[in-house]
């Protein structure tokens, strides 16, 4: 399986983002030590890959309700053995938004998260490398279609998201949308 892509993005985000240095630095020696690091039945931890999707003003964001989680958050999933990560976010947002027409704002890592994911049903405890990528939808262009992984799909206001989800995570992204543009 190919994971020098995936560790040159990994890299690269360590280098933009050292103060994130433990998780990044982890995710990387997961990377290179996991050999199923791509699979979702590896129950040690594998990656997903996470879509942060922002309206064109940069005010609203696209966020699902997650069912099995009971959590708002970012649209996003497993990599299902996938490992080009940015294929992986842009499939998944597509699948549980019902929306088509996505801009990738940037092939670059925008977040990256470990996080644990609580048993559910017979999966047992394991650990989410979640590496998220930023894109854009125009809001209101395309009818969002709640797919059945949500209880709700919606675009929320930047000023609601962290009543939505006040996780340090969404504070983080939220941050870093910041320095993207309004084209």
């Amino acid at each position: 399986m190919q994971r020098q892509p995936t560790k040159h993005l990994l890299s690269r985000y360590l280098y933009v983002y050292p103060e994130e240095s433990n998780k990044t630095t982890g995710a990387i020696r997961f990377l290179d030590s996991t050999r199923q690091c791509f699979d979702r039945n590896n129950w040690d931890g594998h990656f997903t890959g996470s879509a942060w999707v922002v309206d064109q003003t940069r005010n609203w964001i696209l966020m699902t309700h997650h069912y099995q989680l009971n959590l708002w958050l970012q649209l996003g999933g497993h990599a299902e053995g996938r490992p080009n990560l940015l294929d992986v976010a842009l499939a998944e947002a597509r699948e549980e938004s019902g929306l088509s027409r996505f801009i990738v704002l940037s092939d670059e890592i925008f977040d990256l998260d470990i996080h644990p994911i609580p048993q559910y049903n017979r999966t047992p405890t394991h650990l989410h490398y979640d590496v998220r990528f930023i894109f854009e939808a125009r809001h209101g262009d395309e009818e969002i279609i709640i797919s059945d992984e949500s209880h709700d799909v919606a675009w929320v206001h930047v000023d609601d998201v962290l009543n939505k989800n006040p996780e340090p995570s969404m504070v983080r992204m939220l941050s870093k949308m910041k320095s993207f543009p309004v084209k």
